[in-house]
């Protein structure tokens, strides 16, 4: 007899199903891993710091135990017998170690230059000494520091001091400023390298006199540089040659950096199309050297084939441009460009063809040195006579007394809206603050009518009067945002800073505006005021808006192919008083006119 045994039916596995269990294995696995290694690396982390821990406390009790007179870096003040820098391994891992030693002058017996003046400056020595790990991904520096006393003398009273300062383009001390300094003697070397205090100041004691000899630079990441420089033929008189330190007596020398700018300069021709190769110098005022005069910045260029170059890493200086092979029929902003420390500046310089003798009249308000547009320049001499009227220049408002609900800008004193946190009346033609009491308020903003600037324009530049360096010296700023438009059927006005977005403002580190306004007509201005004590207020009591139609320069007018010869400039304009001056023009002359308000 035959058993038939019956199959049931038997289910496997999709594919779905496998790579979803696959999934799951593996970001569970991921999981373990990243958690395992996680955890390895905290534990790395933690051995590294105490291999440091134990190196500096090492370090340190070497030093402790060393004769008092051999705690110094080799060629550094105070003279010793240690490195600046070495390099430790333990278990297989390499530490960077750096040593700072300084001489400190302690007040307790007064202090060098002081009253009482201490002739023996070197009470005592600060010794710091830092650790770091550049193959362990670490980020933040070991460091510790101590003290130590000579048994019985101060120390050698045959040395001196030097002092040196180090301050931004707003005279505020610059903090953690690298600086070097060196001196080749007979028989012995001073190389040291250090930073600047909270107070902008590198204060150097127990240094080996010299007269001429100590070489300093000073820099900082993102910063301008300066320092001292050797005589040479091409610059036989420096305006800081290397310092010098007299026995018992303290010199001081002090020099300026800041962060750098940049300009970025484009040629173009009058049609507003870019002219490659045009051969352009750009110069400072600010000078190595005199007699003869050695510029710090002195840069002859060839723009590229768009008619671009930009200059970089550029210190914040007054900066002329001249041509060779072509006229210059004007700028944007106008020659000399002004700039400030932390800026991009663009500037156009409108070139033509080139003539023999040609002359630019710069018009410019004597007060806020803007273009001013409009203005009719009659330039004549014997044998030439011609009038030509300066393009539009900017927008400007210097009276808010007539109050708010002006939609669009008809009555230069009013505007369009504020908080009514601003006085705007007394007096009138200055906003600030208001008052509550005896306390100004903390912030307060005005929006105004709407500008009209007549066709598609590209804003250049917002300023005001007084700018920061005049404002109180307290925590008070005045910012602006701007807001700009085709079409005044706009259904809002979007307000924006120099980045294009509603998070950032122009201040006083920043005035170039930014190129999302480029090819509007119309445009407004929020202002706003702050002040973080209530016993003062920032005050506007002038703003403007330079602008460029086309390729017309603000405020300028050309003359060329004329005659060298003796020429009268007269310029007259409704709104200012007419003036007039004689200049010799002998080759190509870009001059500058200030009109006075009627």
């Amino acid at each position: 007899m035959l058993f038939l045994k019956s199959k049931k039916n038997q289910r496997g596995f999709s594919l779905i199903e496998v790579l979803i269990g696959i999934s799951l294995y593996l970001l569970f696995a991921v999981g373990i891993f990243g958690g395992i290694e996680f955890i390895f690396k905290v534990v790395y982390q933690s051995r590294v710091r105490i291999l440091e821990t134990a190196i500096l406390n090492e370090q340190i009790e070497v030093i402790r135990n060393m004769p008092f007179e051999s705690v110094g870096i080799i060629n550094g003040v105070p003279q010793g017998n240690l490195d600046r820098d070495i390099i430790l391994v333990r278990n297989g891992i390499s530490f960077q170690v750096t040593r700072t030693i300084r001489n400190i002058d302690d007040p307790f017996d007064g202090t060098i230059g002081g009253n009482p003046n201490d002739t023996e400056p070197t009470d005592y020595k600060l010794v710091e000494v830092q650790i770091n790990c550049a193959d362990c991904s670490q980020q933040v520096p070991l460091s510790m520091t101590t003290t130590v006393s000579p048994k019985y003398l101060e120390g050698d009273s045959n040395t001196g001091a030097l002092f040196i300062q180090v301050f931004d383009a707003q005279a505020s001390p610059v903090l953690g400023a690298d600086v070097t300094l060196n001196a080749v003697f007979a028989t012995s070397t001073v190389d040291i390298a250090d930073t600047t205090d909270n107070d902008g100041y590198l204060r150097l004691v127990g240094l080996p006199p010299g007269i001429a000899i100590y070489n300093i630079s000073v820099s900082k990441n993102g910063y301008t540089s300066d320092g001292t420089v050797q005589p040479d033929e091409t610059n036989p008189n420096p305006v800081k040659p290397p310092a010098s330190v007299v026995a018992q007596e303290l010199t001081e020398i002090s020099f300026s950096i800041d962060r750098v700018s940049q300009i970025n300069l484009k040629t173009i021709d009058s049609t507003c199309s870019a002219y490659p190769g045009a051969m352009v110098n750009l110069v400072g005022t600010k000078l190595f050297g005199t007699d003869p005069n050695v510029y710090k910045v002195n840069q002859n260029i060839v723009t590229d084939g768009v008619g671009a170059h930009n200059f970089s890493n550029l210190i914040w200086d007054s900066y002329g441009v001249q041509t060779t092979g072509v006229d210059i029929l004007g700028s944007i902003p106008a020659i000399p460009v002004s700039l400030p420390p932390n800026i991009t500046q663009p500037v156009q310089v409108v070139v033509g063809p080139n003539t023999a003798n040609s002359l630019v009249v710069f018009v410019q308000d004597s007060a806020t040195q803007q273009p001013i547009s409009g203005a009719s320049v009659h330039v004549f001499s014997a044998g030439y006579d011609e009038t030509k009227t300066t393009g539009v220049g900017h927008i400007r408002q210097t009276d808010w007394s007539g109050g708010s609900g002006q939609e669009d800008m008809v009555n230069a004193t009013q505007f369009f809206a504020s908080d009514g946190n601003l006085e705007l009346s007394s007096p009138a033609g200055d906003a600030k603050l208001a008052k509550v009491g005896l306390d100004y308020v903390s912030d307060g903003y005005l929006e105004s009518s709407t500008f009209d600037l007549g066709i598609e324009s590209n804003l250049v530049n917002i300023n005001w009067e007084p700018f920061a360096q005049s404002q109180p010296h307290t925590s008070s700023d005045v910012r602006f945002q701007i807001a700009s438009n085709s079409t005044t059927t706009a259904a809002s006005w979007d307000f924006v800073g120099p980045d294009g977005t509603a998070s950032t403002y122009y201040d006083s580190n920043t005035i170039a505006m930014s190129p999302v306004h480029n090819g509007d007509r119309y445009l407004r201005y929020r202002m706003f005021l702050h002040t973080d004590v209530v016993t003062s207020t920032p005050v506007v009591s002038d703003l403007s808006i330079s602008y460029t139609t086309s390729c017309t320069p603000p405020g300028q007018a050309y003359f060329g192919d004329i005659l060298a010869d003796t020429y009268t400039v007269e310029v007259t304009q409704p709104d200012y008083v007419t003036t007039s001056q004689e200049i010799v023009v002998d080759g190509d002359l870009y001059f500058s006119i200030n009109l006075l308000p009627n």
